[in-house]
C-alpha cells in the first residue's frame, strides 16, 4: 500500500494556518484530512486545561496557560505537563498512522519546542512531507488573536518567534501580504516540485533516533 502525503504547517497561533489548511483541502485533487494541534486540545478532560495551574495538579499535568513577562511585556504562556507531552506524542504517531494507511494529511500545529520538532521529524522522515513556515507580522497576528473568541491576550506574542526557531521549511507563505488562495497554491507548487533534500530529510539528521 502506497503511504499518504503530508503537508505540515507550522506557525504561530492566528497566523492563519487553519485558513489555509482549508483552502489547501478545497484546491488539491487529492481529499487531504485536516489535523490540528486544537482538536487534541479540545479533547483534553476540562480538568487537564489547567490556567495558572500549580504544580502536582491535573490542569499543570495536562495543557497549563499560565500568565508570564516577556521583555517587560505581560504574555501568556502555554505549558504542556506530562499527561500533555504524551498527547502530543500520541497525535504524532496518529499522524503516521493514518498517512501509513495510505491517507493524506494537512498537519495545523505550532512547533515552539524543540523537542516537538524532534519527534516530528523522527516520526515523519519515512513519509513525503512538505513542511510549511506560515508568517505574518506580529501587529496582524495581535488584531487576529484580539478578534478571536476564548483566546488569551499575549499567547501569540508569547511563542512567535519561538515556533520557528529550530525550523527548516520546504516552503514559507506569508498570510498578511497574499490570500489564501495564493498561499495555497505556492504551498502545492513546492508539493509538486520537491528540492532534495526535503526539509523533514534535514530535520531529522539534525535529530537521529536515539536508541538505548
Amino acid at each position: 500500500m502506497d503511504t499518504g502525503s503530508i503537508i505540515l504547517l507550522n506557525g504561530s497561533s492566528s497566523s492563519g494556518k487553519t485558513t489555509l489548511a482549508m483552502m489547501l483541502q478545497q484546491l488539491l485533487h487529492d481529499p487531504y484530512q485536516h489535523v490540528a494541534l486544537d482538536q487534541f486540545r479540545d479533547g483534553l478532560p476540562g480538568r487537564y486545561r489547567g490556567f495558572n495551574s500549580a504544580e502536582g495538579t491535573t490542569g499543570a499535568d495536562g495543557l497549563n496557560i499560565a500568565p508570564t513577562d516577556l521583555n517587560g511585556e505581560s504574555v501568556t504562556a502555554v505549558r504542556f505537563g506530562d499527561h500533555g507531552q504524551k498527547l502530543l506524542k500520541g497525535m504524532r504517531r496518529a499522524i503516521a498512522a493514518i498517512a501509513r494507511g495510505g491517507l493524506n494529511v494537512i498537519i495545523d500545529d505550532l512547533l515552539f519546542e524543540e523537542s516537538f520538532v524532534a519527534d516530528y521529524a523522527r516520526v515523519l522522515v519515512e513519509f513525503e512531507v512538505t513542511v510549511v513556515g506560515v508568517r505574518c507580522p506580529l501587529d496582524v497576528v495581535r488584531q487576529r488573536e484580539s478578534e478571536r473568541p476564548g483566546r488569551f491576550p499575549g499567547t501569540a506574542t508569547w511563542h512567535f518567534e519561538k515556533v520557528h526557531e529550530h525550523m527548516i521549511y520546504d516552503v514559507e507563505v506569508d498570510t498578511a501580504n497574499n490570500s489564501p488562495r495564493k498561499c495555497a497554491l505556492k504551498v502545492m507548487d513546492a508539493l509538486n516540485n520537491k528540492t532534495a533534500p526535503s526539509a523533514i530529510r534535514q530535520l531529522a539528521a539534525s535529530y537521529p533516533e536515539h536508541h538505548d
